[in-house]
């Protein structure tokens, strides 16, 4: 990546950028060609009605038991000592985790050219790692941001009274943009994607999720139903991203009966090491 005795280091160094972000995005469009894809399709297909089927019941249940119910347990909206359960909630906020994500990778694409061997190998394969994450949590926001706009649900105490049922759809506003929660949607996605990466934090990426789904309950932001959906959703949409990369073999490997599992190691050897490295 040495310079010409007549050019800058500038040109050079941001031709490597663009060769990287050009490589990303064609292996993420590029066709699929894992061997096992068709059965991994078979078990997310399974999974993921066997999913929706369960928490449609839920939601449901939800909406006509527990919803108007639910209100009245909560404290009242603007309580001063909520003030710790609302810097909670923003850190499941879409905008900021996309953010914090959307950073990562800018790093990633500027470090990477001036790393060399292995070191370059492992930060871009962390790199990829952190793509994943981005995609599986934009994925399902962009899709709930659609279906708040088609349901129109009423947030709690929208329209005076505890209303479970006020809809208003293609309506558009921030009142009736309550169905599903987009902050359910953006950690549980968040969670099902790191532990899809690094299983041991299973426990702590659970409880991440139900603490954010809780704020959203206590502030009086969401009913019970939205969070569950958002969940569903936020799920369904990290599950789908997480086939997307393994069916173009980028950062997880498909076993024979269909079950995607995460590379062995974060920053270490993979089963077969290309001679480029792959881009983030």
């Amino acid at each position: 990546m040495s310079a010409g005795a007549d050019s800058g280091e500038a040109p050079s160094y941001l031709a490597c950028i663009l060769e990287l972000v050009g490589r990303s995005v064609a292996q993420l469009v590029r066709p699929p060609s894992h061997s096992r894809r068709a059965e991994a399709a078979r078990r997310l297909a399974r999974h993921s009605l066997l999913i929706t089927a369960i928490f449609g019941v839920l939601i449901i249940l939800l909406m006509y038991v527990l919803d108007a119910r639910e209100i009245g347990l909560m404290p009242p909206r603007q309580t001063p000592s909520l003030w710790p359960v609302r810097i909670l909630t923003d850190f499941g906020k879409d905008a900021y985790v996309l953010w914090a994500l959307a950073g990562l990778l800018i790093l990633v694409s500027f470090l990477s050219p001036l790393l060399h061997g292995k070191s370059r190998s492992r930060w871009l394969s962390f790199g990829l790692r952190v793509q994943f994450l981005f995609f599986a949590v934009l994925t399902p926001v962009l899709v709930g941001t659609v279906v708040k706009w088609i349901v129109g649900r009423g947030r709690p105490f929208v329209g005076g009274e505890a209303n479970p049922f006020n809809f208003e759809p293609f309506v558009g506003t921030e009142a009736y943009a309550s169905f599903p929660s987009s902050h359910a949607i953006t950690a549980f996605a968040l969670a099902f994607a790191v532990t899809a990466l690094w299983p041991r934090a299973r426990a702590a990426m659970i409880a991440y999720a139900l603490l954010i789904a809780g704020s959203r309950l206590v502030l009086l932001a969401h009913h019970p139903s939205d969070v569950v959906a958002g969940a569903l959703m936020g799920v369904l949409g990290a599950m789908s991203v997480r086939y997307w990369f393994a069916a173009r073999r980028l950062g997880f490997t498909i076993q024979r009966n269909g079950h995607i599992v995460p590379p062995r190691k974060v920053f270490g050897r993979r089963k077969r090491v290309a001679h480029k490295p792959t881009a983030p």
